[in-house]
């Protein structure tokens, strides 16, 4: 039986695919194989031995302690693209909102409730809230991951000139982008040719604060940025200067800061991006399928700290799973202890992905806690499981 604590509320749909034979969920357990969650903070959280792997239903893991989990053998798991057509649908609408007026507009005409002639006063007054379309217009889309090819794609739907920046696109997202999308060839120019600009990169040692009065200063004059990734991308405080002189016409972004709310010209939105049904329920099935895949058979898909795995559903008597440091010779020496051991592999595998690594063995016996022991012995092991 394994414990899975919750730390969130997660979709029922999703925990509704989780074996009730299996499988117990709780929000208080002490000791636990697994963690769901999607935002609680769990950086100061002292983790049990027993904990293998974190599944984030998300795409964002800056709540989590990546490293310190990849030092204790903890896989961490996010969900990509799992909400990703819920924020798409929520980009294209800021696209209107920063184009049309239609805030501004609701907002004029709540104001004038209660007067007898409301519809010639606001057919009146209308014209302060005009505003162009975006047909015809420039979009430049900074990422092409889950989330940004989608946009690319809509913006060319709705006849937008669209230009895509991503040195690091991965062939999968290639494939799925429409061959309308111009690709810039670096940021700058994205910068200086778009008339709106939205980013869609995860945060990292480079991106946070990438939108700053420099790459402001390269942008035309009257831009609108729009910003469904993360607060950090954009300097608030030189934001609120470029748009309180005008140089940005618009920025609309999910994530309030106490910098940005309440400045003219900006629409700040409560972090809706993820938030519908569908997405909570995407995001919740992927995070327990990549548990279950993990816990059950030992494969990791999505994992953020440690590499891809996959060895299929096991088929032998035991199969042993390690995560251990990325350096010499740790593969020669489980194979060493294995073979003094009288174990013979029927097949194995090792993947690496910076400081860390993975490996698995299937046996053609099972293992023996003596066995687990010698293998948790090596310096620079981690965690040891056998799987079955």
């Amino acid at each position: 039986m394994y414990n899975v604590k919750l730390y969130n509320k997660i979709s029922k749909v999703g925990l509704d695919d989780l074996d009730t034979a299996k499988y117990t969920c709780s929000e208080d357990f002490e000791d636990y194989d697994a963690v769901l969650v999607r935002s609680a903070k769990l950086h100061d959280v002292q983790f049990p031995k027993s904990l293998k792997c974190i599944a984030r239903a998300g795409a964002g893991v800056n709540n989590i302690p990546l490293d310190r989990c990849a030092e204790e053998g903890i896989v961490v798991f996010n969900t990509p693209g799992a909400n990703a057509n819920a924020v798409k649908e929520l980009v294209v609408c800021a696209l209107l909102l920063a184009s049309r007026k239609v805030v501004q507009g609701a907002n004029w005409v709540k104001g004038l409730a209660g007067t007898p002639d409301i519809g010639p006063a606001a057919e009146k007054g209308k014209s302060t809230y005009a505003g162009p379309e975006i047909a015809g217009k420039k979009l430049g889309v900074i990422g092409l991951g889950a989330i940004g090819v989608l946009v690319a794609n809509a913006a060319t739907s709705l006849g937008m000139e669209v230009y895509g920046y991503d040195p690091y696109v991965s062939v999968d997202s290639a494939w799925r982008l429409s061959r309308n999308i111009h690709h810039a060839r670096s940021v700058d120019e994205l910068y200086r040719e778009c008339d709106y600009i939205t980013i869609h990169v995860p945060a990292t040692e480079d991106t946070k604060g990438m939108i700053d009065k420099n790459a402001i200063s390269l942008m035309k004059e009257g831009v609108v940025v729009l910003n469904f990734a993360r607060d950090v991308l954009v300097n608030s405080e030189d934001m609120v200067d470029a748009l309180v002189g005008g140089k940005v016409k618009r920025y609309v972004t999910d994530f309030p800061t106490p910098e940005i709310a309440g400045v003219k010209h900006a629409i700040v939105i409560p972090h809706l991006g993820a938030s519908t049904e569908e997405a909570e329920e995407n995001c919740a099935r992927m995070a327990v399928k990549e548990v279950r895949c993990y816990l059950e058979h030992g494969n990791i898909k999505n994992s953020v700290n440690y590499p891809d795995c996959d060895m299929g559903i096991p088929s032998y008597p035991a199969r042993v799973a390690i995560c251990h440091r990325n350096v010499k010779n740790m593969l020669s020496q489980f194979t060493t202890i294995l073979g003094q051991a009288n174990y013979n592999i029927g097949n194995m595998t090792n993947k690496s992905r910076g400081d860390y690594a993975y490996s698995m063995f299937d046996l053609e016996s099972p293992a023996s806690r003596e066995l687990v022991e010698q293998l948790e012995a090596v310096d620079g092991v981690l965690k040891v499981r056998v799987i079955c």
